[in-house]
This record gives C-alpha cells, structure tokens and sequence, in this order.
C-alpha cells in the first residue's frame, strides 16, 4: 500500500492503554512495582503514568464503556476485555536488574528471549493479566 505523500505521518505514539478492572492492584503494580511516575487517578475510572515522553493509560474498562460527566472533555466512550500488551524500554543491563527485582516481588517471568536482530526481551504479567514487556530499544531498528 502506497502512503499518499499529502498525509501527515506522526512522530510518536504519545499515550498508550491498558485496562485493568482492579485499579488499586494496577495502581500498586505500575506505581510500586515498577516505580512509574503517577500523573492521575481519579476514582476507580482510571490511573495515569508518565513513561518518558509518553503517558501509560490505565483505565477500568467497566467505567471507560459509560461517556463521560464532564461536557468539556467529550472522550468517546472506549474499553477492552482480556489482556493487552506494553512495551517498556530498557537497556540490557536495566533489564536484569529489573529481572532480578520483578522475582523479589514474586512476580513471574512470562518469557525472556534475545531477537534475532539482538534485542534482549523480557515478559511479565501486571496483575490484570495485561503482558508487560521490557526491551531494548533497537528491537525495532
């Protein structure tokens, strides 16, 4: 498929989602476990987390599916059932030592693999069940 040269292309993806019906457990997870900067919570509709540049959302899909209260931000309802998946850069060093930390917590390693092209991996699960995986970040060079 030929991309017409008029259409503008984004830079970056600025926010991802997650949905998790247990917020506080997501909350503790993120936050905690991970040590992700919290930007928002508001109630058990959603918790937010700056991940660099970008922001990880984490909504509970039960509250996402109903439109909004508030008139001035007109968000469609959205939602997702079973889990999803996020990628989280780190470096290959940063990776074992979040290996190691993710084990101290009793977290299970999912899976832990190099690529093909060298880029280390390695896979979790939050406590939705959402895949939570860290990369190097030239996986996708």
């Amino acid at each position: 498929m030929k991309v017409s040269p008029d259409i503008p292309t984004p830079s970056a993806i600025l926010e991802a989602a997650l949905y998790a019906s247990d917020l506080d457990a997501a909350e503790r997870f993120y936050g905690e476990v991970l040590g992700l900067e919290q930007i928002q919570r508001v109630k058990d509709r959603h918790v937010f987390y700056r991940v660099g540049g970008s922001v990880l959302l984490v909504f509970n899909p039960a509250q996402t599916e109903h439109p909004p209260l508030n008139p001035d931000l007109p968000v469609p309802p959205h939602g997702a059932r079973g889990p999803g998946h996020v990628c989280l850069v780190l470096t290959r060093d940063e990776i074992a030592v979040m290996r190691k930390h993710l084990l101290d917590w009793n977290i299970p390693v999912d899976a832990e693999f190099d690529w093909p092209n060298g880029a280390r991996s390695l896979y979790v699960r939050d406590p939705a069940g959402n895949s939570v995986e860290f990369a190097e970040p030239h996986l996708w060079s």
